[in-house]
């Protein structure tokens, strides 16, 4: 597995409640950009429009040598997921109140592009704080036992 693209923002600002992978459509030039690794999903977010899970903010840098095949690199991208899986999506969005982030898009042993969809709540502000403290301290202890 070949990771591509990582979102360290999202763990930062959003309590990961669960995780699910999701293939993605992409075009013949999206792909070939992605192997190369010119994808951006710091920005990104995904949406359920008409039963479908619709990823908007994934940068894709065209491909230099795709002419006139090159897509918008801020196209809406689909992904794919099982039915059950989307209704349940459903649920937590509508009911919950949560948000779809992707965590990382990374292509498989197969060969198949991937994307790391989390179901995730954000963050007030003094939460990132909590976290920031408890990790500096964790840092601290770890540095005392190591001398």
């Amino acid at each position: 597995m070949k990771v591509v693209a990582n979102n360290k923002k999202a763990r930062h600002d959003y309590f990961i409640e669960e995780s699910y992978e999701a293939g993605i459509v992409l075009t013949g030039t999206e792909i070939k950009s992605v192997r190369q690794g010119r994808v951006s999903i710091k920005e990104s977010y995904a949406r359920i429009e008409r039963e479908e899970i619709i990823v908007h903010g994934m940068n894709i840098s065209p491909y230099e040598q795709g002419n006139r095949f090159n897509t918008d690199p801020l196209r809406p991208k689909k992904l794919l997921l099982h039915k059950r899986e989307i209704r349940k999506l459903i649920g937590y969005t509508t009911l919950k109140g949560l948000t779809l982030v992707p965590l990382r898009m990374y292509i498989n042993d197969r060969g198949k592009a991937k994307v790391e969809l989390a179901v995730a709540k954000g963050k007030k502000e003094y939460d990132k704080r909590h976290d920031i403290a408890k990790r500096d301290a964790d840092r601290r202890m770890q540095q005392a036992m190591r001398r």
